[in-house]
């Protein structure tokens, strides 16, 4: 999973981009300090690989892996190319899901790019952008279809799509506030339009309203209202704080959240509502060799989630033994978990769930 960190500038991108990867990306008080996008691979929290290992004591401990892109800040007018926004706007293409990061908090010593902390005006600038570049692209389309109805007249669908789309981006709304049918986001899965990925919010508050959800905070709850009325997710976190938390050990770090209050870290948090998002699920292998942590869409059968670990897998795809964590976890062993019939033979048609153990059978 790809997640692109977009913002305006001096709103705490690159510093909450800092403290999730310590991936040292450069941040300073002055725009554009980002310009190409820095990368960092985050490990994705799951204590349920930790008692695995206990079990296995394997040679290899690999958990599913989150990608975060801290994109520069964009600025009004880069969907015509200001502030170097046409590369910044390709950088966005290529992410599964969108961290839009809104400053929240007032503080006279950090410039603020348009003078004054807004949060609704500021996710309005980038929307916009976003939404900018998208009807370019939707014009072309449009183009494209009508002139295929001339032979094609199965075509009509379509156009009635993507001009509904049209419309909605013309009244400056993003292309996910629409509802779609699954025919029609695999229609529009041949155009990448911005405004259509999944987005999460995260409001950069102070330090002093990091342990709970900051109601007293009139910029929060605005801009809360605003996520809710179009689906998206939104996450209060102070960047910061979070940047002091990420140069703690484990131990250090479970102390510190403990005195301030707070149950897990920012990271953890945001990890789980862009799994939430983007509606993705783990299942597990376990071994001798390595105790491992894979990605999957919420839905995906057997043979699909078997191609995760190689192509011959779903090729060959025989059956899949399955135990539910807890319930191999309460027998202490596959063996025991076998004696008790909990662990099943699953065929093709079997969807894979959260925190299935899993062994594939195949043949090739």
């Amino acid at each position: 999973m790809k997640l692109g960190i977009v913002g305006l500038p001096n709103v705490g991108k690159s510093t909450l981009f800092n403290a999730i990867t310590n991936a040292g990306a450069e941040s300073a008080n002055y725009p554009f300090c980002t310009i190409e996008p820095n990368v960092g691979i985050v490990p994705v929290p799951d204590s349920r690989l930790d008692v695995l290992a206990e079990m296995y004591n394997p040679e290899k401990y690999t958990p599913a892996i989150i990608e975060f892109v801290d994109i520069a800040g964009l600025v009004r007018g880069a969907s015509k190319g200001e502030g170097l926004g046409n590369k910044f706007l390709s950088h966005i293409r290529e992410v599964d899901a969108i961290v839009h990061v809104i400053r929240c908090f007032v503080d006279d010593n950090i410039i603020h790019v348009d003078g004054k902390v807004d949060p609704l005006r500021d996710l309005e600038t980038i929307n916009l952008e976003l939404i900018f570049s998208d009807m370019e692209l939707i014009e072309r389309r449009i183009d494209r279809t009508r002139k295929a109805m001339k032979g094609d007249k199965t075509l009509a669908d379509e156009l009635a799509l993507l001009e509904r789309v049209q419309a909605a981006l013309e009244e400056g709304k993003s292309a996910r506030s629409l509802d779609y049918t699954p025919e029609e986001m695999a229609m529009l899965s041949e155009t990448p339009l911005l405004s259509l990925k999944p987005v999460i919010y995260v409001a950069n508050v102070s330090e002093d309203e990091a342990g709970s959800e900051p109601t007293d905070n009139a910029l929060y709850m605005a801009l809360k209202a605003h996520a809710e009325s179009e689906n998206a997710g939104i996450l209060p976190i102070c960047a910061s704080l979070e940047a002091e938390i990420a140069e703690l050990d484990g131990e250090e770090k479970a102390v510190f959240l403990e005195d301030l209050g707070i149950a897990e870290s920012g990271l953890d948090r945001l990890i789980k509502a862009s799994y939430s998002l983007l509606g993705l699920i783990s299942y597990l292998t376990a071994g001798p060799k390595e105790v491992r942590a894979w990605t999957i869409t919420r839905g995906t059968k057997a043979p699909q989630a078997a191609g995760k670990i190689h192509s011959d897998f779903e090729r060959g795809f025989i059956r899949a033994e399955i135990v539910a964590y807890d319930d191999l976890i309460a027998c202490g062993s596959m063996a025991a978990a076998k004696e008790k019939g909990l662990v099943r033979s699953e065929g093709k048609e079997y969807v894979i769930a959260d925190g299935d153990v899993v062994l594939f059978r195949f043949n090739v």
